[in-house]
């Protein structure tokens, strides 16, 4: 099984494109890895946390230099959800989706559009949201839903401003994918009852079965 972002290198890998991988977790990247050198592709991996400016830093200034001063893809994909309404929430949880769900994107956004602005070709950007950013998917998820909304129009916003300047933007929405988070988000949103949790999500895909990353 693949996670998304995983799902995303490997296919870039597969294309051809020489990957740099980041997680928070260091064994997770290096996970990611693995799978892609097993299948001839190739990945540099390292750990940050993209909601902090110097680890942003870091990161970008990593991949400079380790690939020629050049950045030709950006794949923002981050994402975390808490149960609870406005009125549950508590201002923590708040500030942490928001930090983790947006916040990454504008920090990496930040630090890479003036790079592919100045390089010959420009470049894309792909930033990942979700379908709870569009309509409500059964789960009382208001934060994660608000910030994922975020992201497509901040994607929409900053295509326009970028648009003449060789920089492409889009934003990617998933529906429900079956990825090795869904045991946590049943822990989170089903007392721990995985099978019933995948199959309620079954139940609210038009053919019957959530996605997977291949």
């Amino acid at each position: 099984m693949w996670g998304n972002g995983a799902a995303a290198a490997r296919v870039l890998a597969a294309n051809g494109a020489k990957v740099f991988v980041c997680d928070l977790h260091l064994s997770v990247a290096q996970h990611t890895q693995r799978r892609i050198e097993a299948e001839a592709g190739e990945c540099t991996v390292m750990s940050a946390d993209v909601t902090k400016d110097a680890d942003v830093t870091a990161l970008v200034d990593a991949c400079l230099a380790r690939y020629g001063g050049r950045i030709d893809i950006l794949v923002n994909n981050v994402g975390r959800s808490e149960p609870a309404g406005p009125a549950e929430m508590s201002e923590q949880s708040w500030d942490s989706q928001t930090t983790v769900n947006m916040k990454s994107v504008y920090l990496c956004c930040h630090y890479v559009l003036p790079i592919m602005e100045g390089q010959e070709g420009g470049g894309p950007i792909v930033n990942v949201s979700s379908i709870a950013g569009m309509l409500y998917i059964g789960k009382p998820q208001v934060a994660y839903s608000a910030m994922k909304a975020a992201v497509i129009q901040f994607t929409k916003t900053t295509a326009v401003i970028y648009a003449k300047k060789g920089v492409r933007l889009n934003v990617v929405v998933p529906g429900l994918i079956h990825s090795p988070l869904v045991g946590l988000l049943a822990e989170k949103y089903a007392g721990g009852d995985l099978e019933g949790f995948v199959e309620k999500r079954h139940q609210a895909c038009t053919d019957g079965e959530d996605g997977r990353s291949v």
